[in-house]
């Protein structure tokens, strides 16, 4: 019998581990292995061989999600770009480069506004309207969820 894995339970796997916080997670079913790492790279440490909890698995059936993108939006007329994805938020393209923009600058249609970081791929984030950056949702470095608000843009009228 073979162990077949597809791309929506590696997502659900790696928004448990994003849930609870927890920075890898190994399963082995059958010779099929795998291991999710998030975070700084860990480097293999001595520890005691204490017991440790391990943590419920990740349900693979499914099961309510959040729904960030639904969220109403107020009648002060801003358009919020949301996350496409799971993934590490990032405002620059490189730790030593300026942010893509700040809260006050014009963007443009199609304009990049941050990078997030999924499976080791970068995946440039646009604009998809014209207008004013009113407010950026995300900590640089911090994990976004689908559907997670990352910028209110005021749109240009």
């Amino acid at each position: 019998m073979s162990v077949k894995i597809d791309y929506d339970e590696i997502t659900k796997i790696v928004n448990f581990l994003e849930e609870r916080n927890l920075t890898q997670f190994e399963l082995e079913v059958q010779g099929f292995k795998i291991k999710i790492a998030r975070g700084a790279v860990l480097l293999p440490q001595a520890q005691p061989a204490a017991a440790q909890p391990v943590p419920a698995p990740p349900r693979l059936n499914g099961g309510p999600a959040l729904d960030f993108a639904s969220a109403p939006e107020s009648s002060n007329n801003l358009h919020y770009v949301t996350s496409p994805m799971v993934g590490t938020f990032y405002r620059a393209p490189d730790p030593a480069s300026e942010p893509y923009v700040e809260i006050g600058e014009q963007v443009k249609k199609s304009q990049t506004l941050c990078i997030i970081e999924a499976m080791k791929l970068m995946n440039e984030i646009e604009s998809d309207v014209e207008g004013e950056v009113q407010e950026i949702f995300v900590e640089n470095g911090k994990s976004v969820e689908y559907g997670q608000r990352l910028f209110a843009i005021r749109p240009v009228s």
